[in-house]
C-alpha cells in the first residue's frame, strides 16, 4: 500500500506546488477568459511585475499549463493561451474560488 501511495502523494505535492507561487492562479484565472498578449495580462493584473509575469508564463509553459505563440504579424505580437491540461486546472481552481467567496 505504501508503494502505491507514495507516487500519487507526489504528483499532488508537486500540483501543490505549481499553484501555491504567488501569481499562478491570477494568471491562470486570466488566461480562462481566451487567449492573451503579454501587455494584456500586465495590464490584467497590474500589481504584477513584469519580470515576475515573465517568470510566471515561463514556469507555466515548462509545465505544459500553457502555450506561446508568436504572430509574425507587424509588429510581431506573443500570445499565451491555457492547454486543456491547464483549463482543466483552471476549471478545478474556480471551485476554490468560488469557495474563497462564500466562506472567506
Amino acid at each position: 500500500m505504501d508503494q502505491e501511495i507514495r507516487p500519487l502523494l507526489a504528483k499532488v505535492e508537486h500540483a501543490y506546488h505549481i499553484v501555491g507561487k504567488k501569481w499562478v492562479n491570477f494568471i491562470l484565472h486570466v488566461l480562462m477568459e481566451g487567449p492573451k498578449r503579454f501587455s494584456e495580462l500586465n495590464t490584467l493584473i497590474p500589481d504584477l511585475s513584469k519580470r515576475i509575469l515573465n517568470e510566471r508564463l515561463k514556469e507555466l509553459e515548462g509545465c505544459g499549463l500553457l502555450t506561446r505563440t508568436v504572430i509574425p504579424d507587424r509588429p510581431v505580437r506573443t500570445e499565451y493561451s491555457l492547454t486543456v491540461k491547464g483549463q482543466e486546472l483552471g476549471t478545478a481552481l474556480s471551485h476554490v474560488e468560488k469557495w474563497a467567496i462564500k466562506w472567506l
